[in-house]
């Protein structure tokens, strides 16, 4: 049985190395400390004022016509964000996302010219 201590001398026996090199540590510097902490000030003052509209006025009624347009544009929003989803996960499982490949030219007179290989075409 193995343990972590012994993973080194493991990983050397069985020659298992990673199928990529392993990518290299983020470092975030003053200028993206700056960003993150301008993106926050926005966040919070974002809520703020979403809870001073929410409680302010306590009294608003809203109509059946607001409601069904509020209703409707959710329903809408559902569907294009789920239909969105289907056509991403449809296109990486096709194969339509993978990148061109060249083929050699054709045995012809003067085609000296690579084509793009597109799925379907011969």
């Amino acid at each position: 049985m193995s343990t972590l201590s012994d993973a080194p001398e493991q990983k050397a026996r069985t020659g298992l190395r990673p199928s990529r090199p392993l990518p290299a540590p983020v470092h975030v510097g003053g200028d993206s400390w700056i960003i993150i902490t301008v993106l926050l000030i926005l966040l919070v003052a974002t809520d703020f004022v979403a809870y001073l509209g929410w409680t302010l006025d306590g009294g608003t009624n809203v109509s059946t016509a607001g409601y069904v347009a509020m209703a409707t544009s959710v329903l809408f929003s559902l569907i294009v964000g789920c239909g969105f989803v289907t056509l991403i996960f449809y296109s990486s499982r096709s194969g339509d996302d993978e990148p061109p490949a060249l083929m050699p030219p054709e045995n012809r007179a003067g085609s000296g010219q690579y084509r793009h290989a597109t799925k379907g075409v011969k």
